[in-house]
């Protein structure tokens, strides 16, 4: 075990390095989607063509949650079973090879299928990577280890902002983005996996047997506080994928923007504000847990009280300028929560099931954020307002804000990552 007195290895802060690259390209394709929302209606006639487009376009990215949360118990459980670093490379390899195959899509049906493969793949990722982290960095440095990976998270998503302008473009378009992302990451996977390292994930003394997948889920279906960080992590996702899928064409329909100006405004402002947010969260919570066992829960809960009273705000907003606004504060309130999730889980699940219970979580909240879009879509052709829709996503995510509090970190794994 590494005393956690001890300064942090280089490889530790390396593993978060090569890392980045990989995260922004998982959620650059996401938002890209996004982003060219338009112009990728206009290409497929049975997509574009339809009366109840929105409808398809939100079943479309539901059904990328559904099957990437399914993906994500297995993703978990295999990250802890076996080579963390196999499991993020091969996955990136598997995503790249379906990106690059979405760009050759001519069909709605084909469109579904790709995102469909893309679901799937992409799920082995974010449970290995955050798992990873975690046992490379003791408490110390925890959230600002988790927050810088979730940085190029948001840069993957200001990056894929401008997709509409590229869709745009006439010597480009939305199909070149895609084969050019694909080829990245295909390209990228194989030096991955020669220079990136599994790091020692036991801290502690005496066995640490693997459990069995079902041993595992007992183990954490039967522990409060996870319960409660897994509705903590779920609720306010909803309104984040919205935001994330849905505010490009929104601020399109609401203000008149172009889809290039639309696609930059609905993924710059509230993505630099959460570098920000992950930044000073990270920081005061790897400070204050120093103090109390309980610092990252409240630092996480001062977040989500941002995050509450710009969903509110968004909804509502009667000009361009204040919907900016309220996205910004969005965007800092999230990155506050977002750092905060993984060592808030490392304090309460042994080692062993960082990257499973992970799982289980993104497995609840990307299955509900599926729902959310569709929802969103059947309710934008219904013509509900957005004040309402909103209100709605902003009540769930006050919910959680209280949950969180009564989260109990386990004193053992505390002090495993406290100084000594």
């Amino acid at each position: 075990m590494r005393d956690s007195m001890e300064p942090i290895p280089r490889a530790a802060w390396a593993a978060v390095v090569m890392l980045m690259p990989v995260a922004l390209l998982n959620y650059l394709d996401r938002q890209m989607l996004a982003s060219m929302q338009a112009s990728v209606l206009e290409d497929i006639p049975t997509l574009g063509g339809a009366a109840n487009r929105e409808e398809l376009w939100g079943f479309m990215l539901g059904q990328f949650k559904w099957v990437y949360a399914a993906f994500s118990l297995a993703g978990g459980y295999v990250a802890d079973r076996f080579s963390r670093r196999l499991t993020i490379c091969g996955s990136l390899f598997v995503w790249s090879a379906v990106t690059w195959g979405t760009g050759q899509v001519t069909t709605y049906t084909e469109l579904l299928w790709t995102r469909t493969l893309m679901g799937a793949s992409e799920a082995f990722y974010i449970p290995a990577a955050l798992a990873l982290i975690a046992d490379a960095h003791p408490g110390p440095t925890r959230s600002r280890a988790v927050g810088l990976h979730q940085t190029a998270i948001y840069l993957g998503v200001i990056a894929g902002g401008f997709g509409g302008y590229v869709a745009a473009a006439p010597d480009l378009g939305w199909r070149f983005a895609f084969s050019a992302c694909g080829l990245l990451g295909m390209m990228y996977a194989v030096p991955l996996a020669l220079m990136l390292r599994d790091a020692p994930r036991v801290p502690g003394r005496g066995p640490t047997p693997r459990a069995t997948p079902v041993a595992a889920g007992r183990e954490l279906l039967a522990n409060p506080s996870f319960l409660l960080l897994v509705l903590y992590f779920t609720l306010p996702a909803t309104a984040g994928w919205v935001v994330r899928d849905w505010m490009p064409a929104i601020l399109l329909t609401e203000f008149g923007l172009g889809q290039g100006k639309a696609g930059v405004t609905a993924a710059v402002y509230w993505q630099v504000a959460a570098i920000v947010g992950v930044g000073g969260g990270g920081w005061v919570a790897d400070r204050w847990v120093r103090s109390n066992d309980r610092g990252r829960v409240y630092v996480s809960a001062l977040g989500m009280t941002l995050i509450v009273a710009a969903i509110v705000g968004v909804g509502s907003a009667g000009t361009l300028g204040a919907a900016v606004g309220f996205l910004i504060v969005f965007g800092l309130g999230w990155g506050v929560f977002d750092c905060n999730n993984m060592p808030i889980l490392s304090q309460i699940v042994r080692p062993q099931l960082r990257a499973t219970g992970y799982g289980v979580m993104n497995f609840v909240s990307v299955s509900a954020g599926g729902l959310a879009d569709w929802g969103f879509g059947v309710l934008r052709d219904r013509q509900v307002p957005l004040a309402v829709t909103f209100g709605l996503f902003a009540a769930l995510a006050a919910v959680s804000g209280v949950l969180i509090l009564f989260v109990t970190p386990r004193p053992e794994l505390v002090r495993a990552e406290q100084p000594r």
